[in-house]
């Protein structure tokens, strides 16, 4: 759950009564490890140097900026001794000034990379006075110790369409799903146990001390709400000032979480989307109503359900189709390119059209379809955490049952989708029994959030919110994109900056989003 501090500060800020979490300069050494991390561990030196292209092979433009190192962890925290270590591979953008505190990113996945992700705040100048900002490709992913599920894909690539209700078919999509995540689980071997939200805390915390830092300050996106707000509850006298932008219901489960997704797609479909081509009918021809642009998106779906294009040798059909369209529709950015994408596929579906303009449809189509899929290595985190993160209760007669309701509500753009979602149902694996997360002793942290956000609603915002003590909710008005801070929005930026640099904590508020984009 795809997709950035300083301080030389001497009197905290003080505001509304409450105390910012204050992250002072490199610490006493007596006072970093208190949690007794074995020495061999928590004496380790960062040994930085410049990144290179193969260091973060997601962003490689992003090594001229960089700097890079590796750490050791134990492989198992509950056993710190027994010798067999996971390599943690981290980067760093430096301050431009002296550098007084550092600030942890996380993008988001779970299962992200996130060593490159530093450079994408290369331009927050006021963060960056005196805060190097930290990207972890977390265990499991990136350039660290990997799992993997054997280059099986997430089921999506199979074609079996979620809304395709034949018994058989179903039982095949489900009969995939399976043998998915049983071979995540045998290809990753042992390591996969132990990639969790509660090893993935605890090798923070061993890079907070390498750092040399009392207290951190955190960044964390989407899923990197969840682990920010676990660490922050499992070392609450750790925690300086933490931002959780984009946040699923850290206070509950992931499955609750999950399960908000088809209702937040359906509403930035409805809501964002369809009224935004609609309204650049003149562009693309899709409808001049969202219903009507609704209706051609399933007359195109129809046509590939019954016959998938082919595009260089490939079949692109309605689950293709979906899939486009659930991944990028959190993103504005992405509206004009989907809008293209569902006009070339009309063409190509259709009987009127030359086979000039369909030649040229292909190539476009093929160029969009080359872009980066999601890797192996995040699937498997992506599958590993959650599943290993607390126990499901449901089984294939009930994700059946679920997806028909979605369904039958009328969440169809991702209502079927949210199965390739559930197969956790097939994890072998003992699950970890999730702490009680509710923010006690914990300093102010504070939660933006997108009112149409697709992929965290902002119904699990509202409820973390709630039940997250000391927390701050920055609601962003008119719209509906997931990740906000740092992305452009000047008047969410200086709110956060001025926590996460002054430390003046701010009360619940609304703040206007960015307008949709002009494809013209």
């Amino acid at each position: 759950m795809h997709r950035r501090l300083r301080f030389a500060v001497v009197i905290p800020a003080v505001v509304g009564g409450l105390l910012a979490g204050v992250t002072p300069a490199l610490a006493n050494p007596g006072t970093l490890n208190t949690t007794g991390i074995p020495a061999r561990y928590a004496e380790q030196d960062l040994d930085w140097r410049q990144c290179t292209a193969e260091d973060v092979p997601d962003q490689p433009e992003s090594a001229k900026i960089l700097e890079c190192a590796t750490f050791a962890t134990p492989r198992n925290w509950e056993r710190p001794d027994d010798q067999q270590d996971v390599t943690i591979a981290i980067s760093r953008l430096k301050s431009t000034g002296e550098t007084t505190a550092s600030v942890l990113t996380n993008p988001g996945g779970p299962g992200g990379p996130g060593r490159s992700f530093p450079a994408s705040l290369s331009e927050q100048s006021k963060l960056r006075e005196h805060q190097e900002i930290i990207g972890i490709d977390t265990r499991g992913t990136g350039r660290s110790t990997n799992i993997s599920c054997g280059g099986m894909g997430d089921g999506t690539e199979d074609g079996y369409d979620p809304r395709d209700r034949d018994p058989r078919n179903l039982d095949l999509l489900l009969d995939n799903l399976e043998l998915t995540t049983k071979t995540c689980e045998q290809t990753s071997g042992e390591l996969v146990k132990y990639v969790d939200t509660f090893h993935n805390t605890k090798d923070l915390d061993l890079l907070r001390v390498l750092l040399g830092r009392e207290k951190i300050n955190w960044i964390g996106y989407s899923a990197g709400t969840w682990l920010g707000a676990h660490y922050a509850q499992r070392f609450p006298d750790r925690v300086g000032r933490f931002v959780l932008d984009s946040s699923v219901d850290f206070t509950s489960t992931w499955a609750a979480s999950f399960d908000l997704q088809p209702m937040g797609y359906e509403r930035r479909w409805r809501q964002d989307f369809l009224p935004w081509a609609a309204s650049h009918d003149d562009r693309y021809g899709l409808g001049t109503t969202g219903e009507q642009v609704r209706q051609t998106y399933e007359n195109v779906r129809y046509a590939l359900s019954r016959n998938p294009v082919e595009v260089d040798g490939a079949k692109v059909g309605a689950v293709d189709l979906d899939t486009r369209f659930v991944g990028l529709l959190k993103t504005k950015h992405a509206f004009p390119g989907l809008a293209d994408f569902l006009v070339q596929l009309r063409t190509l579906t259709g009987n009127d059209a030359s086979e000039q303009a369909k030649a040229q449809a292909r190539t476009a189509i093929a160029a969009a379809q080359a872009e980066p899929d999601p890797t192996d290595t995040l699937l498997a985190v992506l599958t590993a955490v959650r599943c290993n993160d607390g126990a499901e209760t449901g089984d294939r007669e009930s994700v059946i049952r679920r997806s028909q309701e979605f369904l039958d509500e009328g969440k169809l753009l991702a209502g079927g989708f949210w199965m390739f979602i559930q197969n956790c149902i097939f994890w072998e694996g003992q699950p970890r029994p999730l702490p009680t997360v509710d923010g006690k002793d914990v300093p102010p942290v504070v939660m933006v959030q997108s009112v149409n956000d697709p992929a965290t609603p902002i119904e699990a915002a509202r409820k973390a919110h709630a039940g997250f003590e000391n927390s701050r909710l920055l609601t962003v008005t008119g719209e509906g994109d997931h990740g906000i801070y740092g992305y452009g929005n000047s008047a969410v930026d200086k709110v956060v900056d001025a926590y996460l640099v002054d430390g003046v904590v701010p009360e619940d508020q609304s703040v206007p989003g960015m307008p949709l984009p002009d494809p013209s």
